[in-house]
């Protein structure tokens, strides 16, 4: 099992910055994907951004060029730099990992509790 902490959600201004993080502990495998999804009121969870063990990222194509994601192999971390937010950019953001069993041949999702992201003036 894997545990995921999230935390620095928010109130912003638009046009504002903000920084989210997240720590994951637990049974860990070497191969595997940490990233950002989020959820708005009445929307389905979407991608943000995700980042491999190996440091290859991907973004939804509404968050390249605003949003910066990052890891920290040792410390188990991924962060997520959000910068000039917008009101849609309200939801909750969801930390997730995915990792790959070896032995299983299979991945496995964990996800975090969620942090609140509301931007508004």
């Amino acid at each position: 099992q894997v545990q995921l902490v999230e935390s620095g959600g928010g109130l912003v201004q638009p046009g504002g910055s903000l920084r989210l993080s997240c720590e994951a502990s637990g049974s860990i495998f070497s191969v595997n994907v940490m990233g950002w999804y989020r959820q708005a009121p009445g929307q389905q969870r979407e991608l943000v951004a995700t980042v491999f063990n190996d440091g290859t990222t991907n973004y939804a194509d509404s968050m390249r060029g605003r949003f910066i994601v990052s890891r920290d192999n040792a410390w188990n971390t991924v962060a997520l730099v959000m910068n000039s937010l917008q009101p849609e950019d309200t939801a909750v953001y969801y930390c997730n990992r995915r990792d790959f069993n070896p032995a299983t041949k299979r991945w496995y999702d964990y996800w975090g509790q969620g942090t609140q992201v509301t931007v508004s003036s």
